[in-house]
């Protein structure tokens, strides 16, 4: 199963294994972690699942859609290069151990 890592904005990290198919945010609502709301459900429309996703991990992502774009301009913390919507990042084998951090605050 792939294994994923969320790392608090203290610095905190949790390794879970995911089923594949489940998206980054589903797993940490399953699970109760800190740091992602996902008030919209998984519908690309609130915001409250961004993520900061490690560097290294970028290139290994699917691209962004311009939905996920715009509402990236929305976030309670700062837009960074590596923001991206949790709800948008469905994990399977090739995301085996992807590294997600989270901000301090969410909308």
């Amino acid at each position: 199963m792939p294994q994923l890592s969320y790392i608090s904005h203290l610095g905190l990290r949790s390794d879970i294994e995911v089923q594949p198919g489940g998206t980054v945010m589903q797993n940490a609502l399953e699970r109760g972690l800190a740091g992602i709301n996902g008030d919209c459900g998984g519908a690309c429309q609130c915001c409250t699942c961004h993520v900061y996703v490690e560097e290294s991990w970028l290139a290994r992502l699917p691209p962004m859609e311009e939905m996920e774009d715009a509402m990236l301009d929305c976030t309670a913390e700062p837009r960074r290069p590596n923001s991206r919507l949790s709800c948008m990042l469905t994990m399977g084998a090739e995301l085996d151990g992807l590294v997600v951090h989270l901000p301090a605050t969410q909308n």
